[in-house]
This record gives C-alpha cells, structure tokens and sequence, in this order.
C-alpha cells in the first residue's frame, strides 16, 4: 500500500519545515496518516486481510510516537500538525 510519488511529494512539500526536510516529525506523521487512511479503506472492503491489520497496527503505533515525540519537545508544532490533519477530535 505504498503512496504515489506524486502524492507523497506534494505532501512533503505541503508539511516540510525548510526546504530540503522530508524527515522531520510532521511529514512523517503526514505520510502514515495517508497511509493509514488508505489501508483502512483497504481493510473495509477486506475484512479478513490480518496481514494489512497488523501493518496498520503498527502505523498506527509510529505515528503516535512520532505525535509524543512532538509534544514532548515543541507543543506549538504538535498542536499545528493535529490541528492540520485532524487527529484529535
């Protein structure tokens, strides 16, 4: 279930910090929430597929360490990146 390059650029593009960032914790939580999003449509339609469950599982887990890990050490870009995505409700 990898993204499209098209998508995963623009996405970089959208939530990078400087110019040349495709690794700090916003986009990497920009990227799983898409891939999240679109196994979870997957899974929808299959209900059996344990597999794609267990990855899902585990995006889920990265994620949420990315998120701890940014409201741990810089609240005001945690609070911008859920706000962003719509995480929290």
């Amino acid at each position: 279930m990898a993204l499209e390059k098209t998508v995963k650029e623009s996405t970089i593009k959208e939530y990078r910090v400087h110019p040349s960032d495709t690794g700090s914790p916003e986009v990497q939580v920009a990227l799983l929430t898409q891939r999240i999003n679109a196994l979870t449509e997957h899974l929808k339609a299959n209900k059996h597929d344990e597999a794609s469950r267990r990855g899902l599982l585990k995006m889920v887990g990265q994620r949420r360490r990315h998120l701890a890990y940014l409201s741990r050490t810089d609240a005001t870009r945690y609070k911008e990146i859920v706000a962003k995505l719509d995480l929290r409700k």
